[in-house]
């Protein structure tokens, strides 16, 4: 059987990104979009990727001829959709490890003024041991401040020859963090204030949020896929069709970068703020109040969860009743939004198990859901329904049982113990439950504050899980409904 680059004639296009990063999510979205651009407008750019650690795929990718085949699969219009196609937006790939001279080789193509990043939340780090003279540097924003200087170097200090900074990482104020850590580079190995002028005036640094499901490398299935296709891809890559790139920058960007004409979810903004808020509340809460109410429930994962007739309606009431009304953007932009974050929880080509989900709760909770129950109750002046019983669920749930069955719970030690030490109170009195909800509400190493300063929630946390330990889930839930 052939292979990809033997099935298909690609074309080429000057280089105008320059691509930290040659992963999955990377490929299945930011490519994505690039060769959506090029499809669609008069863009005609093509990608120089960096690899950033030793061991990549850059020569499987040159292998190929920079070819892969990207399948994407989801939910439109209520009708699970699977469609593919192949990417040539890959130009060529360097290896810093294996040949540093190209590497910064890239500073001198004048076309590329895009520079993207996918290396982990850890990846934006400051490492004092990096040094200009390494060949290459160990961090991500070393090797770009060296790639930024040569390409200052070359241009001598124009102003016009600065990049768009565009870093992926899953952080907050990924791009405001990034520079800031370039410029302790630029400090630390003494590169000059006309340099570090360069930096800040030349080049513009956008925060990012992203956002698709991108499973990667579907090795189970790659003989069928194999058959499917009629050639070889040793890199194919699955995402959601579901996507979201939300830019906080000048609408300058879209004079060189024409994402916004596309099909895909790209907008640019003044503050990513609101759209990130809105990211964590309503699709990242909305997982994190779902898991301890439908697993006690009796269901396992969160496609089955929004396909139950019940459980979907207490996952409506919480994000239309509960959650959107505590948040900033308008009412239609967050419905749309949470319209979308459903069809995804339908997705039939990913099987996301609510136990996964699971990990660290606490902190999640805190974090994506306990802001929501607040808002609700500055707004209304009463605590909301299924917010506060997921809070109660959980306090059910880290007991480690679903009926008779052990549950695998799955958060920091200090957590863990304190739910333990707690549980072996219980004495099957409303007293001792209230006791073990006031010891977690309380515990300000997770929440910051002591949650039963909260007018009125250890109660009502208390009356849900003393009413879900005597009655069941289910009884619960059908008398909040």
């Amino acid at each position: 059987m052939k292979k990809i680059n033997e099935h298909y004639s690609r074309t080429h296009r000057p280089i105008k990104v320059i691509q930290f990063g040659e992963g999955n999510f990377l490929r299945a979205f930011v490519d994505w979009m690039i060769q959506e651009t090029n499809d669609a407008t008069d863009f005609n750019g093509g990608i120089a990727v960096v690899q950033p650690l030793a061991g990549g795929l850059c020569q499987m990718l040159e292998d190929q001829d920079c070819l892969y085949t990207h399948y994407m699969n989801g939910m439109i219009d209520g009708k699970a959709v699977s469609k593919h196609y192949i990417n040539d937006s890959i130009e060529k790939t360097v290896n810093p490890y294996e040949d540093y001279a190209a590497f910064l080789s890239l500073a001198e193509i004048e076309t590329a003024k895009i520079i993207v990043s996918n290396t982990t939340e850890a990846g934006i780090t400051f490492d004092e041991n990096d040094s200009l003279d390494m060949a290459p540097q160990n961090s991500f924003p070393g090797k770009l401040t060296a790639l930024m200087y040569k390409r200052f170097q070359v241009c001598g200090g124009d102003k016009e020859q600065g990049f768009i900074v565009l870093p992926c990482e899953l952080i907050d104020y990924n791009a405001d963090k990034l520079k800031e850590v370039i410029l302790q580079y630029v400090a630390l190995w003494n590169l000059g204030d006309d340099f570090k002028n360069w930096i800040e005036e030349a080049n513009t640094f956008c925060n990012t949020l992203v956002d698709r499901i991108v499973p990667g490398y579907p090795r189970e299935r790659m003989d069928e896929i194999t058959e499917d296709l009629g050639y070889k891809d040793n890199l194919v890559v699955e995402s959601e069709t579901f996507n979201l790139w939300v830019i906080e920058g000048p609408d300058s960007i879209k004079d060189f970068f024409p994402v916004d004409k596309t099909s895909c979810n790209a907008i640019f903004v003044d503050d990513v703020t609101p759209y990130k808020t809105r990211k964590v509340r309503i699709l990242n809460g909305a997982h994190t109040t779902l898991v301890p109410i439908a697993y006690l429930y009796g269901i396992d994962t969160v496609r089955e969860s929004v396909e139950d007739s019940v459980i979907s309606k207490v996952l409506q009431k919480a994000v239309y009743e509960e959650v959107i009304p505590t948040l900033t953007l308008s009412k239609e932009e967050l419905e749309l939004f949470a319209s979308d974050v459903m069809d995804r929880f339908k997705n039939p080509f990913v099987k996301h198990y609510l136990m996964s989900i699971s990990l660290n709760s606490m902190s999640k909770y805190r974090t994506r859901v306990l802001p929501s129950v607040l808002g609700y109750l500055e707004k209304n002046g009463e605590l909301p329904e299924i917010t506060t019983l997921a809070l109660g669920a959980y306090v059910v749930f880290y007991r480690g049982l679903r009926g008779e069955e052990a549950i695998a719970v799955n958060d920091n030690d200090d957590i863990l113990e304190l739910y333990k030490e707690q549980w072996a109170t219980y004495d099957g009195s409303e007293a001792s439950v209230a006791n073990i909800v006031k010891a977690v509400l309380g515990y300000e190493a997770n929440w910051g504050n002591n949650l039963n300063d909260v007018p009125h929630l250890t109660e009502k946390v208390t009356a849900y899980v003393v009413a879900i330990l005597e009655k069941g889930m289910k009884a619960v839930v059908e008398e909040v409904l």
